[in-house]
């Protein structure tokens, strides 16, 4: 199957319903779960009233409270009901698991939603009239209902959902984790109200920590179904993500597809900072060995005469404070870091757009590391175990060291030069010292792709170099990165002395979804 030049191939439709599904159900149960303690648990038994005459006294004074506490949680099993339906509907789902699952949900919800029914109804009119002891022995049948029988079949429901999972390979360890945790916390809080000796403060405290663990447990399913559609990637983006000490929980983080979720509708705002130092390391190279860097729905820059050539580029500078620009004087409080970025020059064949796609990016800050990873498209940021970038007048030296990490290495010992002069391959391609600075250094626009999104996003960037400014670079460099991307490539490089960079916005183009072939 091929794809055309403004197409991108679809992306897992048939897992969008069940993603929807999941952030519904990880928000209203969020929802509930927070009208609990601050709304319904002082009508409860159990909830934190001790006195049984005050806490009915309260249900009689404040009856529409007691109902709207209640309409969460109906809201939250209208909700259990529909993506128990979702995933009937999932075609990668086995139909064997998911129909059980619809059938133990709304074996749930019968009970459950009978009890609060009733209980914001006659329960609410019987609080009102009859004796104290009668209501009493009432509430208590009815705490049985929606406590015990109706969260024993949401438990059950979810058990089976949960095989339903592993059975069509949509898991991780992660996801097994949490369901143990589940296990053992959810299925004490649902099976204990039905117990002949029972507590209620033993029963509200159970289905707190239970209902906690479900969180995780919802988070942990989100994650696993994104990763069905938003798949790794040799470079760019999805390439996975390892810290320079090893392997840990930052790397949960910087992989999540969960916290890139989340954290996706959050808007880009403007940065700034005040950038010296900028070391170009460029390689001419047959554009064929750039072919498998280039993301879906883009294309590679050729140049030449034949057209059978292509620029690879890592260039490293030393932040000066960059920051948000909002935040005005502020913003000398934000690390000067050093970062490298390593790129290819690509096209958008639907709007012509030119730009530059980072293959990879690197910065010796953790915090900025994580954050250009988490809130940006187009920036694969990975951190960098250690960094030097000195200059001793016209001497330049710069060491890149990702430790066991996943960023890309570098050792360079350079002598600014005033010669102006290309081999002889460059200057076929671009006739002058300023034809070759003419292409490389402009670099207004990041693009990348996102195919799970069946979207180009292009971020805009303000960086004016003049190119007069630019000095040849003469001296040795050193990379295993670099040679994994261009084999034995000799670079072409030179030296910016300072430069005012703005990050000004992140903007995506949608893109129809039809494969040919």
């Amino acid at each position: 199957m091929t794809v055309t030049g403004d197409e991108m191939k679809p992306p897992l439709k048939d897992a969008l319903a069940v993603e929807r599904g999941l952030v519904a159900m990880l928000v209203i149960h969020v929802v509930a779960m927070l009208a609990m303690p601050l709304v319904l648990a002082r009508f409860l038994p159990g909830g934190g009233i001790a006195d049984d005459a005050e806490r009915v006294r309260l249900i009689v004074q404040s009856p529409w409270l007691f109902r709207l506490g209640w309409s969460f949680w109906q809201l939250t099993a209208l909700i259990d009901f529909l993506f128990a339906v979702v995933l009937v509907r999932a075609p990668w789902l086995p139909r064997a698991f998911t129909v059980p699952a619809l059938v133990l949900t709304l074996a749930a919800i019968v009970p459950d939603q009978y009890a609060q029914g009733m209980w914001v109804t006659h329960g609410i009119a019987l609080a009102q009239t009859a004796p104290l002891s009668d209501y009493l022995v009432w509430e208590a049948r009815t705490f049985v209902l929606t406590a015990g029988w109706g969260a024993t079949g949401y438990t059950a429901g979810t058990l089976v959902m949960l095989v339903a999972f592993a059975k069509s390979g949509t898991w991780s360890k992660t996801l097994s984790r949490c369901t143990a945790v589940f296990c053992l916390t959810m299925i004490p809080a649902a099976v204990s109200p039905l117990l002949p000796m029972r507590a209620p403060q033993i029963v509200v405290v159970l289905n707190a920590v239970g209902f906690v663990v479900l969180l995780f447990l919802y988070a942990a399913m989100l994650e696993a179904v994104l990763a069905r559609r938003i798949l790794d990637t040799p470079v760019g983006r999805w390439a996975p993500w390892r810290h320079p000490s090893g392997p840990g929980l930052i790397d949960a983080l910087a992989n999540s597809r969960f916290f890139y979720a989340l954290l996706e509708p959050v808007p880009v705002v403007a940065m700034i900072s005040d950038i010296t130092d900028v070391i170009y390391v460029n390689y001419l190279v047959d554009a064929a060995l750039l072919e498998r860097l280039v993301p879906e729905g883009l294309e590679l820059q050729r140049i030449g005469p034949s057209h059978d050539k292509a620029i690879f580029t890592f260039l490293t500078y030393r932040h000066g404070h960059f920051g948000f620009r909002m935040l005005g004087p502020l913003r000398k409080w934000s690390p000067s870091a050093v970062q490298t970025n390593w790129r290819i020059h690509v096209r958008d064949p639907k709007t012509k757009l030119e730009g530059i796609f980072f293959v990879t990016n690197a910065i010796d800050s953790l915090a900025q590391a994580l954050g250009a990873r988490l809130f940006s498209e187009g920036m694969p940021m990975h951190v960098l175990a250690s960094t030097t970038l000195r200059r001793d007048g016209e001497q330049l030296d710069l060491n890149l060291e990702p430790g066991l990490g996943t960023a890309p290495d570098a050792r360079l010992k350079l002598q600014r030069s005033t010669e102006r002069v290309l081999p002889p391959e460059w200057a076929e391609i671009f006739g002058s010292w300023d034809g070759m600075l003419g292409y490389v250094v402009p670099q207004n626009r990041a693009l990348s792709s996102q195919p799970y999104r069946s979207r180009i996003t292009h971020q805009e960037i303000q960086l004016p170099i003049a190119l007069a400014d630019c000095a040849m670079l003469t001296g040795t460099v050193t990379s295993n990165a670099a040679q994994t991307y261009i084999g034995d490539a000799q670079p072409v490089c030179f030296h910016v002395p300072r430069v005012a960079f703005l990050f000004e916005s992140e903007v995506h183009t949608e893109r129809r979804c039809q494969a040919t072939g």
